[in-house]
Formats: structure tokens, C-alpha cells, sequence
């Protein structure tokens, strides 16, 4: 039997779940998940009872009942990441909430999606911690998390740039430069094109939240530690909703070859809603085998924090001048795109 397998029984030996809440605990590829859950239904380990999954007597046989005995959780006041904000970093939030209340709808055809702001304020947190913050500079590539504005927000960064596709973002930092007085640079661009040579080398901190194909991991990581200077630092998002392990072991050794080592793996900092006006990525429930309910607001996708430093000189994988073709959908991981469930593909 497969560990995702032997997760999904000894989740249910505690108690019935519903499919959400099931997904919410799934440490695996969305893929791998509606597998395993199809092939526990099929072979009568599992069954449905109303919107609540239970573990059959069949499936008893195969979990070690002494489970029950031992009981751990993930801590709730730090929901496992480590780091807790003070007042100051509160401040912080609610006034980030008020600013970003009107923001770009996200798109899917950008592949984007936005994290809670909690999350947001605890990566400046983690920053601060390693003193990432206070007077450095800033070069993030992708920004519908609007981080570029919770940064400015605490008057501590010298400098703050954003790249990104969504001219729609472009024009609404710069209104909110306008309204509130902040300085954040922006510059539309696509990671697939040469990176200006102006940013190659001029920046403290990176940060990221990747497409996450490989080719797309590769494009956003190299640019953007292209532009960092030596010994600098960065931060990514990289999730096993869409990642397999195969993909986090391709990703650990492209920041080995570009003289990055790994300082922290925080899993599932950062939670993303799923369901937007414009976007949907919960259309994978068409291949389980039951019917489920829509989502009633369960967080289910979980993106696990990077942070590295640069050992000397950064070494990107890409040439800065270069351009570098880019593949959108990873057919071989993912389910949750929007675009696998069109008639006519776009990617």
C-alpha cells in the first residue's frame, strides 16, 4: 500500500472526514490524492455516507489500530511556521487588508491566486528574524500577493522592484504609490524574455511565488537570483499540490548549481483560496469517483516556504540575456489548472 494511502486510512481512523478536510491533511500531488482516494473507494477501504468519507471494516484490517494511542498536531498559534508577529506587524496587516481590499481580480491565465494576508505579514516576520529586512533591497519576480506593498508598508526596505506579466498589477501599485506615498518600482515582464541588464546583480532579497513547472521554476528562480549581489538571500513558495517530490529534488539541485544552500524548508506556510470569480482551480473533483460538495472554504492548497543564501557570487542558471521557452501546465503533476478542462487547450 502507498504512504498517501496509509495517511488517507489513518486519518479516517480517527474519525469520518469530508472530502475537503481529507485534502486539507494530503501531503501529496492533488493528483496523487484523487488516485489513491478513487483506488480505496474501488477496492471497498473506504466508502461515503451523505458528505462525510468513513474507513470500512475492510479498511481496518489494513491500519494498525495502536494508532490511536499516540496523538500529535501542529502547533495553532504558529500553524507550524515557526515565527509569530508582534503589534508592529499587526499594525502592519490591517493596514494592508485596507489597502489591497480593491486589488486585481486574480487571472488564470496568469496562474495566479493570492495568500492569506497573515501569511503575507508572516514572511516579512521571517525576513526581519534574519535581518532581511531593515535596509535591504528588494527585486520580487511575481507579485499578486501585493508583498511589494506589505514591504513598503513597514518603512524598513531601501528599495522594493516588482517584475511581473499583469500590467493590471503595474497600474495599481502605482495608484496605491499615489494614495498612500510609497515607493515601489514596477516593470512589466515576462520571465521567458532576456532580464534587463540594469537589475542583473543590484539586489539584497529575492522573492518568489513560481510557476511550478520545472521550466517555469527554473525561469522565475534563475532571474531572479541573476539579480541578486553575493551573499544575498531569497525566498520562494513551491507546494506539493502541484510539485511531486521528483519536482522539489530537481528544484534543490538547480539552487546547488546556481551556489545557493538552503537554510529553511517551512512547510505549508502560506494557504491560498481556490475558488475567485475569475478562476477556478477545483475542477479535478469531476475525476473522483463519488460526487462532492462545492468547497466550503477549507484552505486546502499550501504553498511551503524556501529561504537560501547565496554562498559568494550568485550563478544563474539562465543567462541574463538570453530568452527562455516556457512550459505552463505540467500535464505529468498537475490537476488543478483550469485549462486541463477546456475543449480546445491553450498551453
Amino acid at each position: 500500500m502507498r504512504k498517501i494511502e496509509i495517511q488517507i486510512l489513518s486519518s479516517l481512523l480517527e474519525s469520518s472526514k469530508g472530502f475537503w478536510e481529507l485534502l486539507d491533511e494530503n501531503r501529496y500531488t492533488v493528483k496523487e490524492f484523487i488516485s489513491a482516494v478513487n483506488n480505496l473507494f474501488r477496492d471497498g477501504l473506504i466508502d461515503v455516507k451523505g458528505d462525510l468519507i468513513y474507513i470500512t471494516e475492510k479498511g481496518k484490517e489494513q491500519i494498525d489500530g495502536r494508532l490511536l494511542k499516540f496523538k500529535s498536531r501542529i502547533c495553532s498559534e504558529c500553524e507550524g511556521k515557526r515565527i509569530v508577529f508582534d503589534e508592529r506587524f499587526k499594525d502592519v496587516m490591517k493596514d494592508y487588508l485596507k489597502i489591497v481590499d480593491d486589488r486585481p481580480a486574480p487571472k488564470a491565465e496568469f496562474f495566479q491566486g493570492y495568500m492569506r494576508a497573515q501569511d503575507v505579514i508572516a514572511r516579512l516576520a521571517l525576513m526581519h528574524h534574519y535581518d532581511d529586512l531593515a535596509h535591504k533591497s528588494f527585486i520580487l519576480v511575481g507579485d499578486d500577493d501585493l508583498l511589494s506593498i506589505a514591504l513598503a508598508l513597514t518603512g524598513l526596505p531601501s528599495r522594493i522592484f516588482v517584475l511581473d506579466i499583469d500590467e493590471r498589477l503595474g497600474e495599481y501599485i502605482r495608484e496605491i504609490n499615489r494614495r498612500y506615498g510609497l515607493e515601489i518600482e514596477f516593470q512589466r515582464y515576462d520571465v521567458s524574455n532576456p532580464l534587463p541588464e540594469s537589475l542583473v546583480g543590484m539586489f539584497d532579497v529575492f522573492s518568489s511565488e513560481p510557476l511550478e513547472t520545472l521550466s517555469g521554476l527554473k525561469a522565475f528562480l534563475s532571474r531572479g537570483i541573476a539579480c541578486l549581489k553575493d551573499d544575498g538571500a531569497g525566498y520562494f513558495g513551491l507546494s506539493t499540490a502541484e510539485a511531486s517530490f521528483r519536482k522539489w529534488m530537481a528544484v534543490e539541485r538547480m539552487l546547488l548549481r546556481m551556489n545557493c544552500v538552503i537554510t529553511d524548508v517551512i512547510r505549508d506556510f502560506s494557504k491560498y483560496k481556490t475558488l475567485y470569480d475569475n478562476a477556478n482551480y477545483e475542477k479535478f473533483t469531476i475525476k473522483l469517483s463519488f460526487p462532492v460538495k462545492q468547497n466550503p472554504g477549507v484552505y486546502w492548497y499550501k504553498s511551503t516556504l524556501f529561504r537560501f543564501e547565496v554562498i559568494g557570487r550568485p550563478k544563474s542558471l539562465l543567462g541574463p540575456e538570453k530568452r527562455y521557452p516556457i512550459k505552463y501546465i505540467d500535464r505529468r503533476d498537475d490537476v488543478t489548472s483550469p485549462f486541463l478542462y477546456e475543449e480546445k487547450r491553450r498551453f
